[in-house]
């Protein structure tokens, strides 16, 4: 045995510092929480709230689907007439009563499904907690929006900037009765605050990551991803190439990108002349043919006599 053989023994122990040493090259995945949180889901199931239209009138019409729907048995819905000089609710009836008990609520989200009216939505708060059962039981007063459509705060939550965006993302995904037609196309009610909300990202030509909230999930989620799993553009250096130029187009202000991309138009090579296409008379085809017809008859005729 040689003497590198013997100093590779006993360096072999170096070996078990490959996981480790592979891990320190990657980005930390380490967040100090609760002040620094990561992007939530698009589709996170969060606290209950119950809309307005954007003329201010609720879209509760009080109709207990939602609370017969409830496989928990959390949801308590009683309807009331509307008075015709001063109407809740556009229908007939409202939400006089509306109560929810989250110490039974799964987050299953059936009532959203359930509700005519897009009514009840839920939010991406999960973060909130109670020092008695009371606080549990939401009360109509506590879910409804406010006069701006934003959710009601109270002080066991504890709220961040875009948990009350995108609510229930899942109810604008998919396109009616399958049809592949009228997907991503909008086909709800808007709501006070918000106006009318974009359809979910991803589903079809008609994504935009920035409006449905995707992107900030989408570049967090990407981070942490093996070479291997990535698409091939994003792959060895020309991948972290290109990560580095969308993250600089994403930064750069307007103005500096579109003399960019003025610049970038001015440059590029003309378009190559397109193929003249000579137009085809057909009336003077048709008169060819009509005289070869003719001159055909005329030898046959001859030929006959």
């Amino acid at each position: 045995m040689g003497l590198f053989d013997g100093l590779r023994d006993e360096l072999s122990f170096l070996g078990g510092f490959k996981v480790t040493l592979e891990q320190m090259t990657r980005q930390r995945v380490t967040r100090q929480y609760p002040r620094e949180k990561k992007p939530k889901q698009v589709r996170n199931h969060g606290r209950h709230v119950l809309n307005r239209y954007e003329d201010g009138m609720e879209k509760c019409i009080g109709c207990e689907l939602c609370a017969g729907v409830c496989p928990a048995d959390c949801i308590y819905v009683r309807g009331a007439d509307n008075v015709p000089a001063d109407p809740v609710s556009p229908g007939e009836r409202y939400g006089f009563v509306y109560e929810i008990n989250y110490l039974r609520c799964i987050h299953c989200d059936l009532c959203v499904e359930a509700c005519p009216t897009e009514a009840i939505t839920e939010t991406k708060l999960f973060e909130f907690s109670f020092t008695n059962r009371a606080d549990a039981i939401y009360t109509k007063d506590e879910l409804l929006v406010g006069e701006d459509g934003r959710p009601q705060r109270l002080p066991w939550e504890d709220w961040r900037e875009g948990d009350d965006l995108h609510t229930s993302g899942w109810m604008r995904a998919t396109s009616p009765s399958g049809v592949a037609a009228y997907e991503g196309r909008v086909q709800w009610s808007g709501e006070l605050g918000y106006g009318v909300r974009p359809p979910e990202g991803g589903q079809s030509q008609h994504r935009d990551d920035a409006l449905t909230g995707s992107r900030p999930l989408r570049e967090t989620f990407s981070s942490h991803l093996d070479d291997i799993d990535r698409l091939p553009d994003q792959q060895g250096m020309r991948g972290i190439a290109n990560r580095l130029r969308e993250r600089m187009e994403q930064r750069m202000p307007p103005p500096l990108r579109a003399r960019i991309e003025q610049r970038m138009a001015a440059r590029a090579p003309a378009a190559p002349p397109k193929p003249t296409v000579w137009a085809q008379n057909t009336s003077s085809k048709s008169g060819d043919t009509a005289s070869e017809g003719t001159s055909s008859e005329g030898s046959s005729s001859e030929s006959g006599a």
